[in-house]
C-alpha cells in the first residue's frame, strides 16, 4: 500500500460503466481515444506543467488552475495555495474535485482537428500540516517545475519557509485518460 494510506486509483476500462460515490464514470465514446495504460496516465501528470480543478459549493461551480507536483508513490497531487479566498472557502465546504492535466500537442492547421494528450482524475483534498510531508511535497513540486531544482531547494526550503506554507493534497481515487496523437477527422 502506499505511503500515508493512500490507495490506487481505479481506472476505466472499455467494459463497463461504474457509479462511485455518486458520479458517473462512463466509458469514453471513442475508444480508440482511451488511455488504457495507467504508466502513461501516470507520466502526463508528472510533466504537465499545471492542472486545472473544478470545485463546487452550494451548486455553485469553481474552476481554479494550479502548479503541482505529482507524487507517484503516494498516488497524489500536491499544490501550495494561499490560507485563504476562495479556493479555500469552496474547498472547506466540499473537498471533492475533478481535476484535469493536459499536454496539447496543438491545433493542425488545414484539418480543423486538435492533437493532445489529458488525464481526468477525482480526489479528495487535504491541507497537509505535518512538516516532513510539506518538505516532501515542496520537493516533488520545485523538482517538477524548476530548471534547478537543487540550487532552488537549497536557498529557498528553510524550517520557516516549509512551517509558513500552505500545502494541499489530492488523493487520487479515479482517473481516466484520452489522447488524439494523429487527425482522425477530416471536413
Amino acid at each position: 500500500m502506499p505511503a500515508f494510506g493512500l490507495t490506487e486509483p481505479q481506472l476505466t476500462s472499455a467494459s463497463h460503466v461504474r457509479q462511485k460515490q455518486g458520479a458517473d464514470t462512463r466509458e469514453l465514446r471513442r475508444k480508440e481515444k482511451a488511455i488504457t495504460d495507467r504508466n502513461e496516465m501516470l507520466w502526463i501528470l508528472e510533466h504537465t506543467q499545471y492542472i486545472t480543478l473544478a470545485m463546487c459549493a452550494d451548486n455553485e461551480p469553481y474552476l481554479a488552475t494550479l502548479s503541482h507536483g505529482y507524487d507517484r508513490e503516494r498516488n497524489c497531487i500536491y499544490f501550495h495555495c494561499a490560507r485563504e479566498g476562495k479556493k479555500i472557502d469552496v474547498l472547506s465546504v466540499n473537498n471533492v474535485v475533478w481535476g484535469q492535466a493536459l499536454i496539447d500537442k496543438g491545433y493542425v492547421q488545414g484539418a480543423c482537428d486538435h492533437l493532445y494528450a489529458t488525464v481526468h482524475f477525482r480526489g479528495r483534498v487535504t491541507f497537509v500540516e505535518d512538516t516532513e510531508e510539506k518538505e516532501h511535497a515542496l520537493r516533488i513540486m520545485i523538482r517538477a517545475l524548476d530548471d534547478d531544482p537543487s540550487t532552488v531547494i537549497k536557498k529557498q526550503l528553510t524550517p520557516q519557509s516549509v512551517t509558513r506554507v500552505n500545502i494541499g493534497r489530492i488523493d487520487i481515487d479515479y482517473m481516466t485518460g484520452k489522447k488524439a496523437e494523429k487527425v482522425v477527422i477530416s471536413l
